[in-house]
């Protein structure tokens, strides 16, 4: 798969209606003349076919996954694969793998921009899409009510924490507009996104009304921006994308500002040396990175207390591999067979800042 921009969808909790945001975005984009794919990673509950009509199934073609094309935008869901009623009960390598299988069995082909209708909250297939390819910048949908924002809140912080950038945020649900007389109503309050996405220094990338035919184009399978563009929701979508792909070109233009690494020592070196994005370099000796792993089995999850003893570690420990893990961590296995600890871009560079080495 070749795609200039990867964008989550997520939301911090169920309900506010992000995978219809997802699939009228999508349209959207796709009408406005991009290349766009939508998948549809929700895997406890995958909505995208039923918002958007579709009733055929992916095809196989050399052992590789022809997504269904609708509306100009190539779709893959887990409700493809799904008999109906079924519930999918997966542990996290499950869903490692479906993720993966989407990215990279699925014939995409050339993409301007992947859309990822994300399940609620900060889980397993968040971490795994980060994990597995580079993401240009997540957008956060929520409610305007307190109680959605404060969750909300959680998704932005992880984000931040795979290093993945936020796009934007999306106020769905903003006021209730009537069919028949066009009175609108607060029913869930007003503002409140945006208002905390100026405090949090966040775009705001538009509000959506609640129309009753915004409801049900989803649930009839015809999405709103195409079945009805002149509706007060659709006009909304539609403006929102266009804030989108203008902080998309926004981002392009701007130089990365979070640290990433761009050289890496090869493994089997006495030190390892990391030269960053912003011209700083860390050189680290093997066993103090070693030492420093922050893996649950060498700190304790709740304390930070370090379990590793020191003398358990050989002076002349080396890396035998070392993987860049998403735009996030680093992946070292070391030759005592320690492999597990992923070492934050952040945290790395706290470990420079408090014992650099020459």
């Amino acid at each position: 798969m070749t795609c200039k921009n990867v964008i989550p969808i997520a939301s911090g909790k169920g309900g506010v209606g992000k995978s219809t945001v997802s699939a009228n975005l999508a349209l959207v984009l796709a009408k406005s003349g991009m290349k766009v794919g939508l998948m549809d990673a929700d895997v406890y509950g995958p909505s995208i076919p039923t918002i958007l009509g579709i009733k055929e199934k992916p095809t196989m073609a050399r052992e590789r996954i022809l997504p269904v094309e609708k509306y100009g935008v190539k779709v893959i869901s887990m409700a493809f694969f799904t008999p109906p009623g079924e519930a999918v009960i997966w542990r996290g390598p499950m869903l490692h793998k479906m993720v993966n299988d989407f990215l990279k069995l699925v014939e995409w082909g050339e993409l301007d921009t992947l859309i990822v209708d994300l399940p609620p909250g900060t889980g397993d297939i968040q971490l795994s899409l980060c994990q597995t390819i580079p993401v240009t910048g997540a957008v956060i949908v929520s409610t305007p009510q307190d109680v959605a924002w404060n969750v909300a809140q959680k998704a932005i912080v992880m984000f931040d924490k795979l290093n993945a950038p936020i796009l934007g945020i999306i106020e769905n649900m903003s006021r209730f507009v009537c069919g028949h007389c066009g009175k609108s109503e607060e029913i869930f309050g007003h503002g409140g996104a945006k208002k905390a996405a100026h405090t949090l220094g966040i775009p705001f990338l538009g509000e959506i009304p609640l129309t009753t035919a915004l409801r049900s184009a989803s649930d009839e399978g015809r999405p709103l921006v195409e079945s009805n563009p002149k509706d007060p929701s659709a006009e909304a979508i539609a403006r929102i994308a266009e804030n989108l792909k203008t902080e998309l070109v926004a981002r392009a233009d701007q130089k990365e500002v979070r640290p990433l690494p761009a050289k890496i020592s090869a493994p089997g070196e006495p030190k390892i040396r990391i030269e960053w994005n912003d011209g700083k370099t860390s050189i680290f000796k093997p066993k103090d990175l070693r030492l420093a792993c922050p893996c649950a089995a060498c700190a304790h999850e709740i304390t930070g207390q370090r379990m590793l003893k020191p003398e358990s570690i050989r002076d002349d420990l080396k890396a035998l591999a070392i993987h860049p893990i998403g735009r996030y961590a680093l992946q070292i296995t070391w030759t005592d067979g320690h492999s597990t600890g992923l070492y934050g871009f952040e945290y790395l560079r706290k470990l420079t800042s408090r014992a650099p080495l020459a």
